[in-house]
């Protein structure tokens, strides 16, 4: 029995909330293990002036911490599932993915109750290119700006008047008791979430199966099997931050219904695609799902990007 184990995190509020989450559900199954955090500070955390498409992507928030994990500073790391790459480095493998908050994108203003209640014009900070390809394909009148930095700062900007608006993931909200900043709850049919948003992710090193089996019981298989389809249908289509890319899956009675689209960063080509497949098999789902979307014209949108 493993007695003692170190969390790797980011040093963000919402990053150190996750990694708590973790560290209380294993103190609950292993009362006599002792488990610490070790804080961080990623390169996606120091660079704050441009965009995470411009300097690498998501995958920044994870490098460090898996040089922990491989200098065994840490056993395991607790990430956003959106923010995990793709494709995970040699040496490492995701052990467990947890229940799902929440996966929608939530509309946060101090004036407009919606979307739709913006005038022409309005200024919208979003992080991602998947939520500003989709805002701008519905509102092209508003002003979809970029937005950086953690949860408190970007809503302190808000708050300063340099948004009218902005769209956030839900589950961010919630975790860290801020619900209430919420206007709108978007559908997946006003906004399709990213893949694996809402849901925490437990990476350990490859060669770690005492800490595989110990992390076992924390997995939710209904969770991980449709962030699997979701990551399968990014993988598939080489899906980075450069890509507005979204990908959605449910369990829906015995099987699952998964949902993705590519779009151009101004939203004027959008590919979207749908299928539905056993859960047991969730990444045959993705990969399907992934070719639909080429057949639908994601090539020529994903080649438009690369250009």
């Amino acid at each position: 029995m493993i007695s003692s184990l170190v969390i790797a995190s980011r040093e963000s509020r919402l990053a150190l909330w996750q990694a708590e989450h973790v560290r209380d559900a294993l103190a609950a199954l292993y009362p006599a293990m002792r488990v610490e955090i070790l804080g961080m500070t990623t390169q996606g955390d120091r660079i704050l002036e441009v965009t995470l498409a411009k300097i690498g992507g998501k995958g920044l928030f994870v490098k460090e911490l898996e040089v922990a994990l491989a200098e065994g500073r840490a056993q395991i790391a607790v990430h956003s599932a959106k923010d995990v790459p793709m494709e995970l480095a040699a040496g490492f493998r995701l052990a467990a993915v947890l229940p799902r908050e929440d996966p929608r994108d939530a509309f946060v203003s101090n004036d407009f109750a919606r979307l739709e209640d913006l005038p022409a014009g309005a200024v919208v900070g979003t992080s991602s290119l998947r939520r500003e390809a989709q805002l701008r394909s519905r509102f092209p009148a508003l002003d979809v700006r970029p937005l950086r930095g953690n949860l408190d700062t970007r809503l302190a900007k808000l708050d300063r008047g340099e948004y009218q608006a902005m769209v956030l993931a839900v589950a961010g909200l919630k975790r860290l008791g801020l619900a209430g900043r919420i206007r709108a709850a978007l559908a997946p049919e006003e906004s399709l979430p990213a893949a694996g948003q809402g849901a925490l992710a437990i990476e350990c090193r490859a060669d770690r199966t005492d800490v595989a089996a110990l992390l076992a019981p924390l997995d939710d298989a209904r969770t991980a099997a449709c962030v699997r389809a979701e990551r399968a249908v990014s993988r598939a289509l080489g899906g980075s931050c450069q890509v507005p890319l979204a990908a959605h899956a449910v369990i829906d009675g015995d099987g699952l219904w998964l949902r993705g689209l590519v779009a151009t960063p101004d939203g004027r080509r959008i590919a979207r695609a749908e299928t539905r497949g056993a859960a047991d098999d969730a990444e045959d789902a993705g990969v399907r799902l992934a070719a639909e979307l080429r057949r639908r014209g994601a090539d020529e949108i994903l080649a438009a990007l690369e250009g």
